[in-house]
């Protein structure tokens, strides 16, 4: 994604944005882009959520946060935050509740599952890589993903 080194997650952002066609490709073709650093207000004061798209398959909001360093125990209680204020606010009637997803560049699964042990969010962390593996790879674990969210 020809990043600078370092990088930000901002870049991070702007670089997947700008490559966002095939990012949401290799996320699968039923997703579909919203906004980024998309809005919310809660209690007077605006939050964003770095990327948000819609999932046509399962019918719900997605909300993608990207993490630059490795994954954090509070990552958990603000996805779980901008979760309720997207099921609150934004999600339509007919819909799924909205499902987070966190892209870190390392995590370590002990930790997550120690964070997420008492959400009861729909969330998945996730590392992410500058370089994609194969798009089998990345395929069956986006089904696997989803058949755990359902």
């Amino acid at each position: 994604m020809n990043l600078p080194s370092p990088y930000k997650e901002n870049d991070l952002r702007k670089a997947l944005i700008l490559n966002m066609r095939d990012f949401i490709l290799e996320l699968g073709r039923d997703f579909t882009f919203i906004d980024a650093e998309y809005k919310v207000q809660v209690g007077g004061e605006d939050y964003a959520i770095d990327l948000l798209f819609f999932h046509r398959g399962l019918q719900c909001l997605v909300a993608l946060e990207l993490k630059i360093g490795k994954f954090k125990p509070e990552y958990v209680s603000k996805m779980d935050f901008y979760l309720e204020a997207l099921d609150r606010q934004v999600k339509k009637e007919h819909e799924n509740p909205s499902v987070g997803l966190i892209l870190c560049a390392a995590k370590n699964d002990e930790v997550v599952e120690y964070a997420m042990s008492r959400s009861m969010s729909p969330m998945l962390v996730s590392e992410y890589k500058l370089q994609l593996p194969d798009k089998k790879i990345l395929r069956e674990k986006l089904q696997k993903s989803i058949n755990i969210s359902e």
